[in-house]
């Protein structure tokens, strides 16, 4: 029997995340993040190459001869619940998650890692300066069949594959250099387009959480490259949207977290009848229900990190069981911070409103909490109900 996984945060992890709350304390209060809302390109890049290439979140994940930290999914976990409290709008989950996933894949099952064009790729992608993004619906789901949208549509004159198709509201999309892109056939394979190939459209879309636009991506003929095939290929994507289930199911925790928080801290000021709301018993016991759902979310969010950074066979479960119990908390914890702000909680001017939007938004992205409950129980043999 395996052991039971260190669930409790480390030294590395405590000290990554105080880091990290302290740069975005300074470089993305509530109120710059609002304005950027209002603005065409939503995304703070200057911000995003601090944190990926100073820092070195880019290349958390990637092993250290690749030019990589060669740290865990737990650090990347630590990570993405303070990127979560500050709802930072940053690529941060597309490229140092997702992507990097499915290039580690591609290149592990790759016959010459060193060599491979996945392996080239994570190279450019751990000191920062190249972002990319798996080019996925929103509510790709892992261990779902491959369903891509895009197909082979001939071979260009310098040998490179040309790919036509269209994939809608890709999540991280805008930003990135570079786009890995699942193309259907026999065999199914992935390939590496760049950001500024002839043929690659990429048109915004209206977003309920625009400190994560969606756009929608079409490919006319675009020239790319082979990443993976077959087998790999399709291994490489769920091994994305696993990462990015379990790494967004921990930004959910620290965003649930954070309006926990926040509204602990208004009711304790806001009086009323010459007391604090707070001490309302009504409002303890919401509050009350809030923190045992958001610790028992905690403990789902640790273990999927810890399994997937132990190439435990019990991550598919862990991953199914975080992305739902985290997506569920942090739905509630932003519903009741706007609830129980009262007045103010409704306004444009609070931020109470980007954390709900970010909530319900990032509870639909890589699967709902009723899909991964469906996953679930067919991964424990759990039979329909009669």
């Amino acid at each position: 029997m395996a052991p039971t996984p260190d669930l409790l945060y480390s030294d590395t992890e405590r000290t990554l995340a105080t880091a990290l709350a302290d740069l975005l304390s300074s470089r993305a209060p509530a109120a710059d993040i609002l304005a950027r809302t209002e603005k065409p390109d939503t995304y703070d890049l200057d911000l995003w190459h601090t944190v990926a290439a100073e820092i070195g979140i880019a290349g958390l994940l990637i092993p250290e001869p690749l030019g990589g930290a060669g740290a865990s999914y737990r650090e990347l976990a630590s990570a993405a619940e303070r990127f979560g409290a500050a709802v930072a709008p940053i690529p941060y989950l597309g490229s140092a998650a997702v992507a990097t996933a499915a290039l580690l894949s591609a290149a592990t099952n790759a016959t010459g890692p060193s060599v491979s064009p996945a392996a080239a790729l994570l190279r450019r992608l751990a000191d920062g300066e190249v972002t990319a993004v798996l080019a996925v619906p929103p509510t790709a789901l892992p261990g779902a069949p491959f369903l891509a949208g895009v197909r082979v549509a001939g071979t260009s004159a310098a040998g490179e594959t040309k790919l036509s198709g269209a994939i809608p509201a890709v999540a991280d999309a805008l930003p990135a250099d570079v786009l890995l892109v699942a193309a259907e056939g026999v065999p199914n394979a992935l390939y590496l387009v760049e950001g500024t190939a002839p043929g690659l459209h990429r048109t915004p879309v209206p977003s309920l959480d625009m400190t994560r636009q969606l756009c929608d991506v079409s490919l006319d003929g675009v020239p790319a490259r082979q990443v993976a095939v077959g087998t790999a290929a399709d291994a490489a994507v769920d091994a994305g949207l696993t990462a990015g289930a379990a790494v967004l199911a921990a930004e959910q925790l620290g965003l649930a977290q954070r309006c926990l928080d926040m509204t602990v801290a208004y009711v304790k000021e806001r009086h009323q009848f010459a007391r604090p709301v707070g001490s309302f018993q009504a409002l303890k016991h919401r509050l009350a229900d809030l923190w045992t759902a958001i610790t028992l979310a905690r403990a789902a969010s640790r273990y999927a990190a810890a399994c997937l950074a132990d190439g435990d066979p019990d991550a598919p479960v862990a991953v199914a069981v975080a992305k739902s119990a985290c997506g569920d908390a942090a739905v509630s914890a932003a519903e009741e911070c706007v609830q129980l702000h009262g007045g103010i909680g409704f306004t444009w001017e609070h931020p109470a409103h980007l954390y709900l939007k970010r909530a319900k938004a990032s509870s639909v992205l890589f699967g709902t909490p009723a899909a991964h409950r469906e996953v679930l129980a067919g991964l424990v043999n759990l039979p329909a109900p009669a």
